[in-house]
């Protein structure tokens, strides 16, 4: 019976975590719930009924663990119990390092769903996409994994492969073979796009925010003033540290709230408040989301929609508001538990409505469409010369292309969504560039 009181005071202990806020705040003469107590007992007894009685010799410790995932699965999504190997590489993946297939997923249904595949991983390179259902796992179904299972099966040693099957859409389910490698995150990339800073924020990791104001002064100093204005790319983004998506907002406002959290006690709700300092001195900004910008993501992208700091370009965010708290459990892991829900400056609760885009624009393919007859009036036969440049002796004119001849810009990949916010920009600034003449 010792390991049974254990068993009851670790489930206690929890519940009592859980319930305190309510038992600090309720009235004086509110009576306490009777059950609570006759629960825990129900609960040593299926314990011990299990231990004394299932066909197969079932180990303690896997019987508590897995009642304690079935609790905190069961509250949502997010919620869950990691055990301590897990929590290590939790811990590893928030410094930016860690091994698997480079993928962002959640439950629905049963099955694993794709919140985003990360840059430059096994995943991304094989053609993961967001919104993508994961129905087997080297053949073995999902349905009946928890989603910690699952995310632990499709991690493995470094250099072995795993087959997933996935359901997309309305195609029929394939297959698909990853390489388990070690997962490198560089959370910030940057270049140019002529006079435009293109930043791409792949996750919120611990370095985000330095790396980011490094990006950003590279930039300045390769193009100075002439530095039009940035694209800052979330897309495909599942988000990260809270911390680092306020510094990240912080990075483009001089002032005003950035997010709000706000928990079942009242007393303890946040509010983040913006610095004085842009680093871009105001320049034009345009943010891209899409359906796998999630979470921290959304924070920044609400951030300076709110604040009208930035135009928001792309497709609906993936609607994840809510905040989970690590919370060890000493000699036993931790547990991931959901503690708040977080709101924009405005006000505005993106859990399960996501970010609407001030501009929506869906990702496309784009095809250059020549015209069949390319004949302009200089081509035709005594057309009047252009009297501001007289004719050179000897010149002629350029010949027609041909129609077959190679054009380097057909059939080359090129990102829609990228080209208008590159676009808006670009005309932002010659805009302003005209009114102050």
């Amino acid at each position: 019976m010792k390991f049974k009181w254990i068993a009851l005071t670790l489930l206690a202990g929890a519940l009592v975590w859980q319930v305190a806020p309510l038992a600090q705040n309720a009235e004086p003469d509110a009576p306490e719930n009777p059950d609570t107590y006759d629960l825990l007992i129900l609960f040593g007894d299926v314990f011990e009924r299990v231990r004394a009685n299932y066909v197969e010799p079932a180990d303690d410790q896997e019987l508590i663990e897995a009642a304690i995932t079935g609790m905190l699965t069961s509250l949502d999504p997010h919620s869950s119990y990691m055990n301590p190997k897990t929590y290590r590489e939790m811990r590893v993946q928030t410094r930016g390092e860690f091994g698997g297939l480079g993928i962002e997923v959640t439950m629905e249904n049963g099955l694993i769903k794709v919140v985003s595949p990360i840059d430059d991983t096994p995943a991304f390179r094989a053609g993961i996409e967001p919104g993508d259902l994961i129905t087997h796992l080297d053949n073995e179904a999902i349905m009946g994994l928890t989603l910690q299972e699952a995310v632990e099966r499709m991690r493995g040693k470094v250099g072995t492969d795993i087959t997933l099957t996935i359901r997309r859409a309305a195609r029929e389910p394939f297959d698909v073979t990853i390489t388990r490698a070690v997962i490198q995150i560089r959370s910030v990339r940057a270049r140019l796009e002529g006079d435009v800073g293109y930043l791409r924020i792949t996750s919120f990791s611990e370095n985000t925010e330095t790396n980011l104001k490094a990006a950003i002064e590279d930039l300045r100093s390769e193009k100075g003033d002439q530095l039009a204005g940035i694209v800052l790319d979330l897309r495909n983004n599942p988000g990260g540290l809270l911390d680092q998506a306020v510094e990240v907002s912080d990075s483009f406002l001089d002032k005003g709230e950035i997010v709000s959290t706000r928990s079942r006690d009242p007393e303890e709700g946040q509010r983040f408040n913006a610095r004085p300092g842009d680093l871009i001195d105001g320049l034009p900004m345009v943010v891209l989301i899409n359906g796998g910008s999630a979470s921290a993501s959304e924070i920044v992208a609400g951030a300076l929609q709110d604040h009208r700091r930035a135009l928001i370009l792309g497709t609906k965010s993936f609607g994840k508001g809510s905040v989970q708290t690590i919370v060890p459990l000493p000699g036993h892991g931790a547990m991931r538990l959901t503690t708040a829900r977080y709101y924009t400056p405005s006000g505005r609760s993106i859990q399960a409505k996501g970010i609407e885009p001030d501009i929506e624009v869906m990702q496309a393919r784009i095809e250059d469409l020549r015209p069949p007859n390319g004949r302009r009036e200089a081509d035709l036969r005594g057309a009047l010369v252009n009297g501001d440049e007289p004719e050179r002796p000897g010149e002629t004119e350029d010949p027609e292309t041909p129609e077959d001849a190679e054009d380097p810009a057909v059939d080359t990949p090129r990102d829609y969504q990228l080209l208008r916010a590159l676009d808006l920009i670009n005309g932002v600034a010659l805009y302003s560039a005209r009114v102050t003449e």
